[in-house]
C-alpha cells in the first residue's frame, strides 16, 4: 500500500499581536478610571496612567527574559558534593492571569545536583523571571521546577509554593489568611515518597 503523504500546509502563518505603544497603554488606564466613574484629569489622577505603566513594567519584566538562559554559567568543581541543595523562603510576587491582582507568598526550591550546579542566586532569578508574569500558581511551580531540572541536568528536583491569591482574600467569597500550596517533583523525587518527605522534614526545620 502507498504511504499516504499529509499536504504540507502553506497559509501564512497569523502575525505576533502588535505591541501597544506606552501612549496607548497610558489612554487604556485613562479609560479604565472612566469606566470605574472618576475623573482622570483631576489632580490626583492626571498622573497615574503614567505610574501605572511605569509598574506594568516592573510587575511583568519576566516576558523580556529567558528563565533557561539565567542559569548560565554552572561549574563542576563542587568538590564532591552530592546532596540536595535547598533554598528556602524565597519571596514571591506574582499575578493572577484571571483577575491581575496580586500573589503573595514564598517558593521553596531544592535540586539534586548531577555533574554541575549553579550560584544559588541563579535559581532566585528563574523564580523573579516566571512570576513576573501573568501566572496560576499550577503553571508557575511546573515551569520553575522543569527549567531547573533541564537547565541543570539535575538528578532531581522539588518546588512548593505556598500563597495567598487576591483574588480570592479580596473579592470574590473573600477569605482571608487562606494560603494556596502546590508542589512540583521531577526525576528522582517524582515517584519517591521517601525522598519527598525528606524535603518536608528540611523545610520544617529552622
Amino acid at each position: 500500500m502507498d504511504k499516504r503523504v499529509e499536504p504540507v500546509s502553506t497559509s501564512p502563518q497569523p502575525a505576533a499581536p502588535r505591541r501597544p505603544t506606552r501612549a496607548e497603554a497610558e489612554a487604556a488606564v485613562r479609560t479604565l478610571i472612566l469606566w470605574a466613574g472618576d475623573e482622570p484629569e483631576r489632580e490626583g489622577l492626571r498622573q497615574t496612567p503614567a505610574r501605572v505603566v511605569r509598574a506594568y513594567e516592573e510587575f511583568y519584566a519576566g516576558y523580556g527574559q529567558e528563565p533557561a538562559t539565567l542559569l548560565q554559567p554552572t561549574f563542576e568543581q563542587v568538590g564532591g558534593y552530592r546532596d540536595v541543595v535547598l533554598l528556602r523562603d524565597i519571596r514571591l510576587e506574582s499575578h493572577c492571569e484571571h483577575h491581575m491582582v496580586p500573589i503573595l507568598g514564598t517558593v521553596h526550591v531544592a535540586y539534586l545536583p548531577g555533574e554541575r550546579v549553579v550560584g544559588i542566586s541563579k535559581l532566585v532569578r528563574v523564580v523573579e523571571a516566571f512570576a513576573r508574569r501573568l501566572q496560576t500558581q499550577e503553571t508557575l511551580c511546573a515551569q520553575i521546577g522543569d527549567t531547573l531540572h533541564s537547565g541543570l541536568q539535575a538528578r532531581g528536583v522539588a518546588v512548593l509554593i505556598d500563597a495567598a491569591h487576591q483574588c480570592m482574600t479580596t473579592r470574590g467569597v473573600r477569605q482571608p489568611g487562606v494560603s494556596t500550596v502546590t508542589t512540583h517533583f521531577t526525576g528522582v523525587y517524582q515517584n519517591d515518597a521517601a525522598m519527598q518527605d525528606r524535603i518536608w522534614r528540611l523545610l520544617e526545620r529552622r
